[in-house]
């Protein structure tokens, strides 16, 4: 409890901050009340996540301590100034885990537990995407945008494990959520909060289940009503019409052709089809795979957890009708 209320608090004192020595001393406690909440001393993996996660945010966090040290010093001379702005975009693309410092992402998120994984994935990207809101540059960001969307989704292909595959689900949101910063500064809390919301629902889901790769799936003889509410949220979460997640999409995608941005809309409506096809690959062995129900295979789901994902499933079907709305 301490030090998740340090985690959040911490993130507060980096996006309110008016000073870049402000901002990196809230990153910095952000990292060191991270830490205990993810290692454990019953399981290597988590050690080993920690310390991956502590090396690569600390490298992160020493750089951009030096860029900001170096800005104090070598004012506003034009040459020196854009090197500087690469550099501390560089640090921060570093500390939300996005290309091409992406490495220590899926390796870190593997050795979590799924509801570290969600912090991972929404809550410590939350302050090093509003400082990179302060100061960044155009050309720079839309590259960085285009290697997330297709490093996102051309390495998930290949993962049989779940929790990389939501790490380089992550990636490829990341491309879209770093465009909605060129936009407005609501736009990116909404894709913010749908992807929150998307992707606390898949892994409450399977944390319930105890699910980590998808041949596990492929026992599941569970529910059928489950199943559905797993296949809804993950065509949502890949962004298809008719649920939630494709409005904030929408939305972007509407931008990006007012502004005849049309390279960067075309390379990510391309990689969203790469990423629903491996999102319907785990569902589809979900589905189809009629395994022999073993003995040992309980699995007692409470019903108040039940009612709450019912609702949240509601919620992401009914999300288009709701989104109408918006408009008026």
């Amino acid at each position: 409890m301490f030090f998740l209320f340090i985690l959040f608090f911490s993130t507060l004192i980096s996006i309110s901050s008016n000073s870049w020595f402000g901002c990196w001393i809230g990153l910095e406690i952000n990292l060191l009340s991270f830490i205990p909440l993810i290692s454990s001393s019953f399981n290597l993996l988590t050690s080993e996540a920690s310390l991956k996660y502590f090396l690569t945010q600390s490298i992160a966090s020493i750089n951009f301590l030096f860029s900001i040290l170096l800005k104090m010093t070598l004012l506003m001379n034009f040459e020196t100034n854009f090197l500087l702005m690469i550099l501390i975009n560089s640090t921060l693309l570093m500390k939300m885990g996005s290309c091409p410092f992406h490495f220590w992402f899926p390796n870190v998120i593997e050795g979590l537990t799924w509801i570290n994984s969600i912090i991972l994935m929404t809550w410590q990207k939350i302050s090093p995407m509003i400082l990179l809101s302060y100061y960044f540059d155009k050309n720079f960001l839309m590259l960085i945008m285009m290697m997330n969307s297709i490093i996102g989704a051309i390495g998930g292909l290949n993962q049989t494990s779940l929790r990389k595959i939501m790490a380089f689900s992550s990636i490829n949101n990341l491309g879209w959520m770093l465009s909605t910063l060129l936009i407005s500064e609501n736009l990116w809390m909404f894709y913010l909060s749908m992807y929150s919301f998307l992707i606390s629902i898949m892994c409450f889901f399977f944390n319930m289940l105890n699910m980590y790769y998808i041949n596990q799936l492929f026992i599941m003889n569970l529910n059928p009503t489950i199943k559905i509410f797993l296949m809804i949220n993950f065509l949502s979460l890949g962004g298809l019409p008719p649920f939630i997640g494709f409005f904030p999409k929408w939305i972007i995608i509407n931008f990006l052709m007012n502004n005849k941005i049309f390279i960067l809309m075309f390379i990510f409506i391309m990689m969203s089809l790469i990423m629903l096809f491996y999102y319907i690959r785990i569902i589809y062995s979900a589905f189809m795979f009629n395994y022999i129900k073993m003995k040992w295979y309980k699995i007692m789901i409470k019903n108040k957890l039940i009612f709450f994902i019912n609702f949240f499933n509601m919620i992401s079907i009914m999300g288009m009708m709701f989104s109408t709305l918006f408009f008026y």
